[in-house]
């Protein structure tokens, strides 16, 4: 039976605190999985039908590794927190030859700065669309020009560049991409527009498919 891993030497190994690691092993432990260890002593996973391993191969391992090192690097720090909280607990699943794979991936992501400064609006953002709730916002255009909107929030597109939010336009009732960047206040109106977010994405993609042309960059204010 392999020797218990310090709790350090698991933080240092998945880049996250030990205040998160600490909160990943009681997430995964109330999810079923037998971890054995305490702090100060170090843990191991003991395998059982509750949290069977992982069978990724190493293709997909370096996929993930890739990709949850790409979100850690976009500039976003929540979603960067909880990149790392994930590669933590599929790292805790993992048998020991595939587990290296993942902490000694040969796929690396390096960016001298980070993709997009972050946006305090985000995880607003973020829980509307969940919560598929209404938002008052204010925006500015690319020459100043300050507006105020309620916007039905539908996803957010990362590009090269910027976090974008896809929403339907209460004062434009159509479509509209917003900028991460140009949002001035994102505040809670507490009106739903439970179910149709499902049923506007869907609106949404049927206008692209009849479109078919990519964008011009002669857009107006709040597209991309």
């Amino acid at each position: 039976m392999p020797a218990p891993i310090t709790a350090a030497r698991l933080a240092a190994a998945t880049e996250v605190s030990l205040r998160s690691l600490y909160r990943d092993i009681d997430a995964l432990r109330a999810a079923g999985a037998r971890i054995e260890g305490e702090r100060g002593y170090g843990y191991r996973l003991v395998e059982d039908y509750a949290l069977p391993p992982q069978t990724f191969d190493r293709a997909e391992i370096e996929a993930l590794a890739l990709g949850l090192a790409e979100v850690r690097s976009m500039g976003d720090p929540v979603l960067a927190e909880a990149a790392a909280s994930a590669l933590a607990k599929i790292t805790a699943t993992l048998p020991d030859d595939r587990e290296q794979y993942l902490v000694h991936a040969i796929s690396q992501v390096f960016r001298p700065t980070s993709r997009y400064e972050p946006s305090p609006h985000m995880e607003t953002v973020r829980a509307a669309c969940w919560r598929e709730e209404a938002l008052r916002i204010g925006y500015a255009d690319k020459d100043g020009a300050a507006t105020e909107r309620v916007i039905l929030p539908l996803a957010v597109i990362h590009t090269d560049r910027t976090q974008t939010i896809l929403a339907w336009c209460c004062l434009r009732e159509g479509f509209r991409m917003f900028r991460a960047d140009r949002l001035q206040h994102v505040d809670p109106t507490g009106t739903s527009f439970r179910p149709r977010r499902a049923v506007l994405l869907r609106e949404y993609l049927s206008e692209l498919d009849q479109r078919r042309s990519p964008a011009t960059g002669n857009d107006r204010d709040e597209r991309v």
